[in-house]
């Protein structure tokens, strides 16, 4: 049985069908972008795997557990296996980087030391870990408001691999970033999927970090799934598919790869100082 399986799935909002009639199994420990054109559901998708969104039709299993009727008390179980990481951080800005990422692990503390923010030794160890997992050691002490975009973005994460979950849920992670700062997030991504074993399933529009980054990719449009498969299959005819392009130089049926070439970083550190 795969982590997370739909089944002729449709979500939506009240009676407007977003995601419509979709089958798809997603194993453990797979790194899956979501891409497609803004409005096609790539986020009614990915919150539906955190039963934030209506299943208006068919079946959702994640981690064993049928979403559509999910007791509360289960389902409160589910989130905490899910850490989510979302476009604006959502990071209290007040507290420090060390304190925002040991909020990730407040579900499995006791109430008192939680409000009081006491540690144990072996918890000090646990967080500082996950801070060197995502390279933000140095600014442990600072002030989340004081960070850069993309040092945010990397506690978010650490915060979400706190929690010590199965998924990891993230929703355009790195489409306010500048490039350097948007590669240093997505190799962090790629860091906690091979370290911990995690499943990412992440909405992206940058194709290029789709094809180096993830082990799998999932074209929408129009609510379904028109390309589910490698990075190295999203040739020119499949993304024009995907995002409803239409090339003249494409003949029908013709596919060939779109040239990538990763640009070092240094390169870009150049390019956007």
């Amino acid at each position: 049985m795969g982590h997370i399986k739909a089944e002729n799935l449709t979500l939506g909002y009240s009676r407007k069908r977003v995601i419509q009639g979709i089958d798809l199994s997603i194993k453990k420990g797979e790194f899956l972008s979501i891409i497609g054109p803004s409005g096609v559901g790539k986020s009614t998708f990915l919150m539906g795997l955190n039963a934030t969104t209506s299943i208006i039709d068919g079946r959702l299993r994640v981690l064993g557990k049928n979403l559509e009727t999910i007791k509360h008390h289960d389902l409160k179980a589910l989130r905490a296996k899910i850490g989510v990481i979302f476009q604006g951080f959502n990071l209290v800005g007040r507290l420090s980087v060390f304190d925002n990422i040991a909020s990730g692990m407040l579900h499995r503390k006791p109430l008192v030391s939680a409000l009081f923010r006491h540690y144990s030794g072996d918890q000090y160890a646990e967080i500082y870990e996950y801070m060197q997992v995502v390279g933000i050691e140095q600014e442990a002490l600072s002030r989340c408001d004081r960070l850069s975009g993309g040092q945010k973005q990397r506690v978010a994460i650490a915060r979400a691999i706190a929690q010590k979950p199965e998924i990891i849920l993230a929703d355009e992670p790195i489409s306010s970033l500048d490039p350097v700062s948007a590669r240093n997030v997505m190799e962090t991504l790629k860091n906690a999927n091979e370290k911990y074993g995690i499943t990412v399933v992440s909405n992206l529009h940058q194709l290029d970090y789709a094809r180096e980054f993830c082990s799998r990719v999932i074209g929408l449009n129009g609510g379904r799934i028109v390309y589910d498969g490698p990075p190295d299959g999203l040739c020119a005819a499949t993304v024009a598919q995907i995002y409803h392009k239409n090339d003249s130089l494409l003949p029908a049926g013709d596919c060939f790869c779109v040239p990538y070439t990763r640009l070092p970083l240094q390169a870009m550190a150049a390019a956007h100082p």
